[in-house]
């Protein structure tokens, strides 16, 4: 199924590529295809019990440029730490499989595996902490396990998940994959699969690449984010496959620093709640290109969210030759994510540009603070069906008002044939 969406998503960017031409990328590199090391320096042979040991030394003994690489079978590990230089390749066949008990990533407090006031109780499967260099490479896997019963427990992380909802609390569960401070990543080829949190969260990261990933996790899958870029810089994201239980990318910009200059350019996204900016931005989040994106049946598809409590400037922000298909909300730029938040960090985004996107149906919401924050955006070519509404609140929106359907509230303007037909006639089946 996977080879089928892509193929999909491939004709369909072709299709975009008629009508509008490249653009640059936000991404401040130059980003080319990443290529194998060219030296193995280990290869473990899984045990079908606990590998995490032997992994573990494997990629502490292994040199700078080489690569640590598992061949055909399982893998089952508990947490392992990545070392500056090195790339696990997981080969075909291969799969790495994040052993499901707590104890393994428990923090010391024994809130792993728990709810409780607070969600940060497990260490990541694989962390890359202040490391320069390496990676992730390889066609393997790597599983999370999210859907598998906690050790000790008939319970599975993502009902611990669902459990503290409803409870209001936190679950604590570990991420798939942790990069904090870290220089010069690559991740090329690998699927990464219901992870028990988010798959791959970044902090403070400068430069990374991810080329050619699958990741995957089930619709109703709780916070199980695909990337997450926070407080980093110079980072792209293409021709990858990602549909998870929540933001499928979600840039992000707390209190650790701005992120700016990133590429979300030819992906396809499938269920989740789509290409997300938010909801912590008080930072400051500039300088990003979506660009030559499917969204197929994700809740959300471009999203800004943000609120009061965590708001700030959003600036230079491209979305361009982006199909949308099947999804309620296909534009939601809102400055009240949480309208019951209360603070004063102001939410303001400006400079957003939408060219050459097209949808079927749903609500294009786009909701400033107010009259003195309001929204800045420009429509170029922007079209989607009849029975798609517009919901503006100060929003000041630029636009030739032939080129976008249906009209604006209190425009006129063409009543064109749905966007969907337009872009992605290849979806078709």
């Amino acid at each position: 199924m996977t080879k089928r969406f892509r193929d999909w998503a491939l004709l369909s960017f072709v299709a975009f590529m008629v009508f509008c031409p490249m653009a640059k990328a936000q991404d401040r590199r130059i980003v080319a295809e990443p290529v194998a090391p060219h030296t193995v320096c280990d290869r473990p042979v899984p045990s079908g019990t606990n590998d995490t040991a032997r992994l573990q030394d494997a990629i502490d003994h292994c040199p700078a440029g080489a690569a640590v690489y598992l061949g055909r079978g399982q893998y089952f590990s508990g947490p392992l730490g990545m070392k500056s230089g090195v790339t696990l390749w997981i080969g075909r066949g291969a799969t790495l499989v994040a052993m499901a008990e707590p104890a393994l990533y428990d923090k010391g407090r024994r809130h792993c595996g728990r709810i409780a006031g607070k969600g940060d109780g497990c260490r990541p499967f694989i962390s890359f902490s202040k490391t320069r260099g390496g990676g992730i490479y390889g066609d393997g896997t790597i599983d999370g396990q999210g859907g598998a019963a906690m050790a000790g427990s008939t319970e599975t992380w993502w009902q611990l998940a669902r459990r503290a909802q409803t409870e209001s609390g936190n679950q604590n569960a570990p991420r798939l994959i942790q990069i904090d401070q870290a220089q010069d990543i690559t991740f090329y080829g690998v699927t990464l699969r219901n992870a028990p949190n988010f798959h791959v969260v970044m902090n403070r990261v400068e430069g990374a690449t991810f080329w050619g990933l699958t990741i995957d996790a089930p619709a109703e899958a709780r916070n199980t984010d695909g990337i997450d870029p926070g407080a980093s810089q110079d980072v792209t994201i293409t021709r990858s496959f990602i549909r998870t239980g929540d933001d499928n990318v979600a840039i992000k910009a707390g209190d650790n620093g701005p992120s700016r200059h990133i590429s979300i350019v030819d992906n396809y996204f499938g269920w989740g709640h789509g290409m997300s900016i938010g909801s912590e931005v008080n930072s400051g989040a500039s300088d990003i290109l979506v660009r030559d994106l499917t969204l197929d049946g994700t809740t959300f598809g471009l999203r800004i969210k943000s609120d009061v409590s965590r708001g700030g400037l959003v600036e230079r922000v491209t979305y361009e030759n982006v199909c949308l298909r099947g999804n309620r909300w296909p534009i939601a730029f809102d400055t009240k994510y949480n309208p019951h938040a209360r603070g004063f960090s102001i939410p303001v985004y400006r400079r957003i540009a939408l060219r050459h996107v097209r949808g079927d149906n749903g609500t294009l919401l786009m909701r400033g603070v107010d009259g003195k924050h309001a929204l800045d955006v420009t429509l170029e070519d922007v079209r989607f069906a009849e029975s798609a509404t517009w919901r503006l609140e100060n929003a000041n929106v630029t636009a030739d008002h032939s080129a976008v359907s249906p009209p604006l509230p209190g425009r006129a303007g063409e009543r064109g044939p749905g966007g969907w037909e337009q872009c992605a006639k290849a979806f078709r089946n």
